[in-house]
Parts: C-alpha cells; sequence; structure tokens
C-alpha cells in the first residue's frame, strides 16, 4: 500500500483492520477484568487505543479525519482520554512532504514557492484533515497562510462515504431512507475541497464581522486555486494553547463572549453560516480578538428549517408540551401516527429534555458555562440517547448541531460566563418577539 491510500480497496482494507483491531482490544479487556475483576487504568488503556484509530486515520486523511474531528467535540459518549487524542484531528495532522508540497505549488500556480514568495516555510505550521497551512511573505512584503490541499481529498470522499453508508445500512432499520443525510455530508465535503469557495466566504466574513472583535483574514486571490488558498495569516493560539496559560477568569469570559455573540450575529442575516464550530479552527490573539480562520464548511440553511430550528429555543424556555411536539413533529424528530406510541414517547421525553437543558443559558441575562452540574447534565443526554436503528430529525440538524454542540463544548472548556442579553434581543427580532 502507499504511503497515501487514494483507491476504495485500500482505503477499506485500512478501516477493517483499525476497526477489528480496536474492537478486538477492547472485547480482551472485558473479558480479562471479567476474569480477574480487576479495574485497571481506563484513561491510559482509552489514549491507547484513539492513538491507533488516529494514526491510521491520519494516512487516509480526507472523510476518515472528519469523523475524527467529530469524535474530538464528544460531549460524554466516547471516553474523555478518547476523544482528547481525536482532537489532534483539528490542527495536529502529521504534515505531507515538501517535495509534494513544491510539486504541488508549481502545478497550481505555475511557478515553485521560492519564485512566487519572498519567504516561505516549508514546514506546515498547522495540518488537518483536507490541507495543510504554511507561513509565508508575498513580494509587497504581507506575510500569508498557504493552504495546501492534499493529493486525491476530493475523489476519495464519495467511496469513503459510500463504504460508510454500506456499514451503516447494516445497523438500520430496513426501508429507513439514511440518502439524505449522507447526500448532505458529500454536498458539503465536496464544497470544502473548493478553495476558491472558501476565499469567497472569507471575502463575505470579513465585510461582515471585521467590525466585531472578529478578526478575519483576507483572501489573496491572485495566489488561489480550487486547491491553494492563500490568505493574510493572522496570530494567535488556539484554545488548548490559551489554557494552558492559566488564564485569568476574565479572559476566558472575554473570549467566550466574543464566540457567543460571533454565532449569534450570524444568525441576524439568514446568510452564510460559519459551520465548523471546533478549536482548531479559532485563534484567542494577544490584544484580546478572535481570529476565524476556516470557512470551507459554511452553510445557509433553508429559511423555513432555520426558523423551526431557532423555535426550539423560546419553545423550551416555556415548557409547553404541545408545542414542543409539534415542532419536533415538524423538524422530523418525531413520526406522527407513529404504531411505535412507547418508543415516541422515550425519543419525546428524552428530546424535551435536553432540549430544556440546551436552553438554559437563555433564561437569565447571565450564564456560567463552567458550573460543574451544567456539565454534567450536557453529558449525561449524550450517553444516555435512546439508540435507533433509523435516522431522526432533519438532514439539516447535522450542520446545525454542529455548530451550537460546538459552541457549547468550547465555552464548556472556557468554563466562560457569559452575558446573554444581546443575543435574547438579536433571537427576538429574528423571530418576531416570539423570544
Amino acid at each position: 500500500m502507499s504511503d497515501f491510500p487514494s483507491s476504495k480497496f485500500e482505503r477499506g482494507t485500512i478501516i477493517a483492520k483499525t476497526s477489528i483491531k480496536v474492537g478486538t482490544n477492547y472485547a480482551q479487556r472485558y473479558l480479562k477484568n471479567k476474569i480477574t475483576r480487576k479495574k485497571e487504568n481506563d484513561g491510559s488503556f482509552h489514549s491507547e487505543n484513539a492513538k491507533e484509530v488516529f494514526k491510521e486515520f491520519t494516512r487516509l486523511r480526507g472523510t476518515a479525519l472528519k469523523i475524527a474531528q467529530g469524535m474530538s467535540m464528544d460531549q460524554g459518549f466516547l471516553p474523555e482520554e478518547f476523544a482528547e487524542v481525536m482532537s489532534q484531528a483539528q490542527y495536529s495532522v502529521p504534515p505531507i512532504n515538501k517535495a509534494l508540497v513544491r510539486s504541488i505549488i508549481k502545478r497550481e500556480l505555475g511557478s515553485y514557492p521560492e519564485q512566487l514568495f519572498t519567504k516561505f516555510e516549508s514546514e506546515a505550521f498547522a495540518a488537518a484533515s483536507i490541507g495543510q497551512v504554511h507561513k509565508a511573505e508575498l513580494k509587497d512584503g504581507r506575510k500569508v497562510a498557504i493552504k495546501i490541499q492534499y493529493p486525491n481529498v476530493r475523489e476519495t470522499i464519495g467511496s469513503d462515504l459510500a463504504m460508510g453508508k454500506t456499514i451503516a445500512k447494516r445497523f438500520i432499520k430496513k426501508g429507513a431512507n439514511i440518502d439524505p443525510y449522507f447526500d448532505e455530508i458529500k454536498n458539503t465535503l465536496l464544497l470544502e475541497t473548493d478553495y476558491k469557495h472558501e476565499g469567497e466566504q472569507i471575502d463575505l466574513f470579513h465585510k461582515r464581522f471585521s467590525e466585531l472583535g472578529i478578526v478575519i483574514p483576507e483572501w489573496i486571490q491572485e495566489y488561489s486555486t480550487d486547491k491553494i488558498l492563500c490568505m493574510t495569516f493572522l496570530k494567535g493560539r488556539h484554545l488548548g494553547d490559551f489554557l494552558k496559560e492559566n488564564p485569568s477568569q476574565k479572559k476566558c469570559d472575554h473570549f467566550g463572549q466574543l464566540l457567543w455573540d460571533f454565532f449569534h450575529e450570524q444568525i441576524k442575516d439568514n446568510d452564510y453560516i460559519h459551520a465548523d464550530t471546533h478549536p482548531g479552527n479559532f485563534l484567542f490573539t494577544k490584544d484580546g480578538k478572535l481570529g476565524v480562520v476556516d470557512f470551507g464548511c459554511v452553510k445557509k440553511f433553508p429559511s423555513d428549517f432555520f426558523s423551526d430550528y431557532l423555535k426550539l429555543l423560546p419553545t423550551h424556555l416555556n415548557e409547553d408540551e404541545n408545542e414542543i411536539r409539534a415542532l419536533f413533529e415538524k423538524l422530523e424528530v418525531l413520526k406522527p401516527n407513529s404504531k411505535d406510541g412507547d418508543k415516541e414517547q422515550e425519543y419525546f421525553d428524552f428530546a424535551k429534555n435536553y432540549g430544556i437543558t440546551f436552553a438554559k443559558p437563555y433564561k437569565k441575562d447571565m450564564f456560567d458555562f463552567g458550573d460543574l452540574e451544567y456539565d454534567k447534565a450536557i453529558r449525561h443526554f449524550t450517553k444516555e440517547a435512546p439508540m435507533s436503528n433509523e435516522p431522526r430529525g432533519n438532514k439539516h440538524f447535522i450542520y446545525t448541531t454542529k455548530v451550537h454542540v460546538g459552541l457549547y463544548n468550547i465555552l464548556i472548556k472556557l468554563k466562560a460566563r457569559i452575558n446573554t442579553t444581546k443575543s435574547k434581543e438579536i433571537l427576538r427580532r429574528v423571530l418576531n418577539d416570539s423570544f
């Protein structure tokens, strides 16, 4: 096999072998504990298994590492040590070799980096699922970041998802239609590999948010193609490095507020929303601004769906079960007139209580995401979700949930105290005072 497998057979073999190995490790661990009745250190065990998965997913990159990113945002279903290792997929993937980087630049931009730039750092300073990023300096003196897409990533999306769909169908109720969900993921991933589209989104967000304490890079179009993205360089540290500095509560509150306000400001215009809310996409600058550095995954949700999604907040705050049920049916969380009333009631109770917990930050003008009981409650719902052999919820939930849960995940890690007054006013205007 090559170091960069792109065929369906190669990638399928790697995924199968990794699944079998990790599954065997957990089975042996379970039997050993049963026989000896000893409870060993689970933390290191989970970490080692996560490292095995991460190592193989790193070889695959693309869709596989997107899955790893999702694992890193877990709120309780996975062991914490497992999710911690997967967080490397956000910005710390081993880079491709320097010779390959030079050849990609030559092919895409017509010349080698030393001819195009005054300076070009051959060592990538960030690498993730679809591409890696290098520092450079343009001949006019501007410091830039050059994002280079890995070879064959776009070509593997279809086969990876087809393989994932085949596996999923083994567990899904016969006749259940999972195609809309996989199509939504596929279309979004394909769009993420179009760096010209991402450049256009950088332009759009730069115009919308640069005066709100949010730093957005500028797109340098003349040094960009659909596989190379050039943008002005933003200096800052990611969440993990910021927290290692043992920041004051005031600083955590400040950056948490910027994140919270950035999320709610996007709602106002019924326009594109940054739909990849994970720590690797945000920078905490020394001068107190929030940098946003990745605009590959942006979504413009259908207005009817998005309006109903936002209505979940006031509906859960009012705790009116009839209104909640009607909205769940509209959003395909519940199946109206189902023959299995007990099952639907289980889903209703779970989703209602989770929604009420999720809406709590909006109950008062100030909310403390450092509240350990709140963190515990969020994790409880992740672990106790009813098992299902059929898809639940509108396909657009895939990304609205990614945005909202990702936001809460970061705020909980920051232990930020948030003022919700402005955000509630935005929601009132958007929902015509129904909030």
